[in-house]
């Protein structure tokens, strides 16, 4: 009942809010509009898309190392959800909009690709890692679809700009200190070299932090540089940005619906007690030899010969509780951007970028005994578990161009993009002693007694796109144009031995993605809009998702049949303001084809694959709303509230026709048909500080709808003082943080390990309940 009151309240103020839009836009003076409203959000005004930028002010009283992308959640459309305070835990963030999940989003720094920010990324990196939150200076979203010359090959829905703050003209430092629950300490601090006889500036900045996990044995760290330059040349510029980040991550335990009801929200690894980890794990091995299944029910919980549970209270089969897991990411990323003009009507620009990546998520493994297990005598590599790692590295270069060509009443856009990206994966398995724990989830290892697989895989993508943008009349404006997207994939087997693809490549293409769009303007504060937008998903280049994990027979078969995933996306809306409010409407539509997941090929029993297969189409439908009001000088409200209805159209079937699941006009799991926000925020007289509620709707788990998770409302509070006058307190800022106020205990993300068709499965992760974190600022 509260989740659906949070609903209607934010439904009901917006409403209410337009209403008064309605009333007072004839007596609105315009400059005195754009003067008054509190940008807390800022609603894409003259664009044709569903656009809205996040307020720096809210970036900055976000709790401290707050991860990037966690700062658009209360835009409307956006589902996020994190096992962490700060939506940086990687293994858990997820963001998807309209339906569309994190891998089929677009995501960019500075123009910058960051690929599709999957956990195992293949062609990029998250956000979190590329720049600190302290360093941003926008961040925009449009929930439909991006811009045509947007980087980014796997945007089928929204995309998420960031870009990073100007070094500023002034010579000084920011430096920032945190302290909060859980031993969280973080430590950040930024010098500007001001104006420099040149003229140009930069600033180089350091962040470092470090928790305990909130339940369980483990730390969440991160380590980082940020540096930027900007240098006039003439009458353009050149800037440059590098980013290090160096990460480490223990992780917490994936859960299902029956381990929270029979273990609750605060189970985790057994990081603590190695000795019990080797007796699970004694206890796994021991049953599957003996029954020979893994994965029965009956394996995980009883003695073969005797029916009765065997493990020690309150485990109930090794997958309840693994010793420890972790994830670790070191990261380079770099980019150097020339803009010149030439004259009045022609701008040039040109981005270089690169990013190397060292990566490995790993995991103690039962079922996977050390090489000396059994053997008498033996005193190492002993245990009945090894510690299996998947290991990454990326090495990219690319180019990004962008012209600008003014023609009076026509803008011309041209655009280019062209990636070399060279990602190494493999599988690896490292030996465990019996008497002590000799391995560090989070260092990277030495030394594997076995390699199952080891992949090279190339991809090279090439992009171009071309937009008339076309004042008609003052009132009216229109733009049309095109990109054409050209994704080749490659796969080489190098090593170790394993099931996989030997070789092979496929490409994703498609010369012709049009998007056109209208903007009208009825007065100076108030315009409608509307847009249409192709988009395709290039295939994935990696050997735990996409075409190449599977079989050389499996892939043989695909090879040349399979299809993209494709989207066609229609939106429009009515943004306006007054002296007092601000807000946006908006409606779209939303066909999802050739979507891919991996089904048999053919009967199993005569030893066909898993193969990816096109299995159908999804139609999305839904409407969003926002608005801003500014109550008096100090007070301001925005609420938000988003409806999304998003149903597959058809059935799956495997290779040889054969019914799969039945879920033709069930709803897309982690897809919440309701979405909401309600952001009270003061600022006056050095104060300043905000409640913020946020409420998900129901989420489905499973592709046949018949497990889920219940709706949610959670409380979020950040308090401040900004000192006045001189001396010491010149500059000086004091803010706590309060995240899940009311301590909420709930799922907070779905899908950590995939979903299946139907039944309970291991793949959940409880929110953390109510952290507390107070920070001091200051501007030298």
């Amino acid at each position: 009942m509260k989740q659906q009151l949070l609903a209607g309240a934010c439904a009901g103020a917006l409403l209410l809010a337009s209403g008064q839009a309605f009333a007072a836009e004839a007596a609105a003076d315009a400059a005195d509009a754009s003067a008054s409203v509190e940008e807390l959000v800022v609603y894409g005004k003259g664009e044709s898309r569903q656009v809205q930028q996040i307020a720096i002010q809210e970036v900055e009283q976000a709790a401290p190392g707050t991860s990037p992308i966690k700062l658009v959640e209360k835009l409307p459309g956006v589902n996020f959800q994190s096992a962490d305070a700060f939506g940086a835990y990687e293994w858990s963030t997820r963001i998807s909009i309209r339906g569309f999940n994190q891998n089929q989003l677009g995501f960019t720094l500075d123009g910058v690709p960051l690929g599709d920010m999957s956990y195992g990324n293949h062609n990029g990196l998250h956000i979190s890692r590329a720049i600190m939150s302290e360093d941003l200076g926008a961040v925009e979203l449009a929930q439909g679809s991006g811009a045509l010359g947007t980087a980014s090959s796997s945007n089928l829905g929204g995309t998420l700009k960031f870009a990073s703050r100007d070094p500023s003209a002034e010579m000084g430092a920011f430096v920032a200190a945190t302290l909060g629950s859980d031993n969280m300490r973080r430590g950040f601090v930024r010098l500007e070299t001001g104006e420099l006889p040149s003229g140009g500036r930069a600033f180089i900045s350091y962040g470092n932090q470090d928790a305990d996990k909130w339940k369980g044995v483990g730390v969440q760290k991160q380590e980082q540089i940020d540096f930027k330059f900007v240098q006039p040349i003439g009458e353009g510029k050149v800037s440059g940005f590098y980013g290090w980040s160096k990460r480490r991550e223990n992780d917490y335990q994936d859960l299902s619906l029956e381990m929270i009801k029979r273990l609750g929200y605060g189970w985790d690894n057994i990081s603590g007690n190695y000795a019990l980890a080797n007796q699970v794990a004694d206890t796994a091995l021991a049953n599957y030899l003996t029954k020979g299944v893994s994965g029965d029910p009956a394996y995980c919980v009883s003695d073969p010969g005797t029916g009765t549970n065997v493990y020690p209270s309150p485990i109930k089969c090794d997958d309840d509780a693994y010793f420890d897991a972790g994830g670790l990411r070191d990261d380079k990323l770099w980019s150097l951007t020339g803009e010149m003009p030439f004259g009045e009507a022609v701008k040039v620009t040109a981005t270089l970028y690169g990013h190397t990546n060292k990566g490995q998520g790993s995991w103690y493994a039962p079922l996977n005994p050390s090489p000396n297990f059994g053997v008498v005598g033996a005193t190492t590599s002993n245990a009945s578990m090894s510690f299996r790692t998947t290991e990454y590295s990326i090495d990219r270069n690319g180019l990004v161009l962008g012209g600008d060509i003014n023609l009076g009443a026509h803008a011309i856009h041209l655009g280019g993009w062209y990636e070399d990206n060279d990602f190494e994966q493999a599988r690896r398995y490292y030996a465990l002693d019996r008497a002590a724990n000799n391995r560090d989830a989070l260092s990277f290892q030495s030394n594997p007694f076995k390699t199952r697989w080891h992949y090279a895989f190339n991809t090279k993508t090439t992009q171009f796109s071309v937009e008339d943008v076309w004042t008609v009349t003052d009132a009216l404006k229109v733009n049309f144009g095109f990109k054409s997207l050209k994704v080749e994939n490659k796969a080489k087997f190098l090593d170790g031995y394993g099931p996989l693809v030997n070789s092979g490549a496929i490409q994703s293409k498609d010369s012709f993605l049009p998007q056109v769009g209208v903007n009208y303007k009825l007065s100076d504060n108030s315009e409608l809009f509307g847009s249409y937008t192709e988009n395709l998903r290039a295939f994935v280049s990696a050997a735990t998702a996409g075409p190449f994990s599977t079989t050389q027979p499996g892939f043989d078969a695909i090879k040349s049949k399979l299809k993209p995933e494709t989207s066609k996306t229609v939106e429009a809306g009515w943004r306006f303001r007054t002296a007092d409010f601000q807000g946006v409407i908006a409606a779209y539509h939303v066909k999802f084809e050739n979507r891919l997941l991996a089904t048999a090929s053919g009967s199993g029993v005569a030893g066909n694959p898993s193969v990816l297969s096109n299995v159908g189409s999804v139609t999305t439908n839904g409407l969003e709303a926002a608005g801003t009001w500014s109550i008096n000088d100090a007070w301001s409200l925005f609420g938000s509230y988003a409806y999304n209805s998003s149903k597959f159209d058809d059935d799956v079937r495997n290779g040889s026709g054969a019914l799969v699941a039945k879920i033709s006009g069930k709803t897309l799991p982690d897809a919440p048909k309701s979405v909401a926000n309600l952001s009270l925020a003061y600022d006056q007289d050095g104060w300043f500080g905000a409640l913020n509620a946020h409420y998900t709707g129901k989420r489905f788990i499973t592709y046949t709808n018949d497990l889920s998770v219940s709706g949610v409302t959670t409380f979020d509070l950040n308090l401040g003082y900004r000192f006045q006058g001189e001396g010491l307190t010149k500059g000086l800022e004091i803010q706590a943080n309060v995240t899940n106020l009311l301590d909420k205990k709930y799922i907070s993300t779905i899908g950590s390990n995939g979903f299946s068709n139907s039944g309970d499965s291991q793949t959940l992760l409880a929110a953390a309940p109510r952290q507390v974190f107070v920070t001091v600022r200051k501007q030298f």
